[in-house]
């Protein structure tokens, strides 16, 4: 049994991965206590059509979560395949969501900052265990939707890669798994008719990818990306997500990214610009020197 824990803090998203993981399929449950997994896994089991199961877990289960660890060791040690996802924003971007919302924090009377707090507190040892944390703050619906379906929509057995833009400027995808870092190469931001442009319009491709020293980074990074994905594989890794960076996410991580997914178009390889549709940016002023 192939069995996906969805928990984190209330307000990141886990509603929002549930639905995914349920048109892909999986018999999902909402707030099952901790220890009553063995015993939920044990009789789907039973039903040959469910193969793939998802669970929410969250700060509702109380003191049903100071067994995790203990029930995750041993459903693994009985030979499931456990992933504990964890989703997560800032305390101000939740704190939006709740006001936007309108909705109470399950930990929360009046002051949902303290519920906040309190919250991170219960769930502090189920983060301990989480095999993926992803940080919802950038993400609209659309966007966790899509990365939920990029890593759990292939078949069982194949390793789906999402090859990622973002800019360093806006923070590390914390869902990665390998970060590259392009702020090395020439960028396009400081040519006044490239500047407004992205990393998929073709001269501003053709600028980043015409650049000697970004042929030498392609193909190393191509023969490292394909050592560490077929290794990957080999290991029975579901989903990997290699994070490209430049400093704002909008050109040169743009073409490394959908360039590196070229390159290994042999293996299941997705790409996501992060960042893109962020503003466009002014021309910029000439350098002084």
């Amino acid at each position: 049994m192939k069995l996906v824990v969805i928990t984190g803090v209330s307000g990141a998203g886990k509603s929002t991965v549930k639905s995914a993981l349920e048109d892909l399929g999986f018999y999902c449950v909402d707030n099952l206590p901790m220890t009553l997994m063995p015993r939920f896994i044990e009789l789907l089991a039973g039903r040959e059509e469910v193969t793939r199961a998802g669970l929410v877990v969250d700060a509702r289960s109380g003191e049903f979560l100071a067994d995790s660890a203990r029930v995750l060791s041993d459903l693994r040690a009985a030979g499931h395949s456990i992933e504990v996802l964890f989703l997560d924003a800032p305390d101000e971007v939740l704190l939006r969501r709740f006001s936007e919302t309108r909705r109470r924090h399950p930990l929360a009377g009046t002051d949902i900052r303290a519920g906040i707090h309190a919250e991170r507190m219960h769930l502090a040892a189920l983060r301990q265990e989480a095999t993926a944390v992803i940080d919802t703050a950038e993400l609209t619906v659309h966007g966790l939707r899509a990365i939920v379906l990029g890593r759990y929509g292939r078949a069982e057995g194949n390793l789906s890669v999402t090859m990622e833009s973002f800019g360093f400027k806006y923070g590390l995808p914390t869902e990665a798994d390998i970060v590259l870092d392009v702020r090395f190469l020439p960028n396009p931001f400081f040519v006044a008719a490239l500047a407004p442009l992205s990393g998929e319009d073709e001269s501003v491709r053709r600028f980043v990818l015409d650049n000697p020293e970004t042929q030498i980074f392609l193909a190393k990074a191509e023969e490292l990306l394909a050592l560490c994905i077929a290794a990957f594989e080999r290991e029975g890794k579901t989903y990997a997500t290699v994070a490209i960076g430049c400093t704002g996410g909008r050109h040169r991580s743009v073409v490394i990214a959908a360039e590196l997914a070229r390159l290994l178009q042999t293996f299941h390889v997705d790409v996501r610009h992060r960042d893109i549709g962020r503003s466009r940016p002014a021309s910029p002023e000439p350098r002084k020197l």
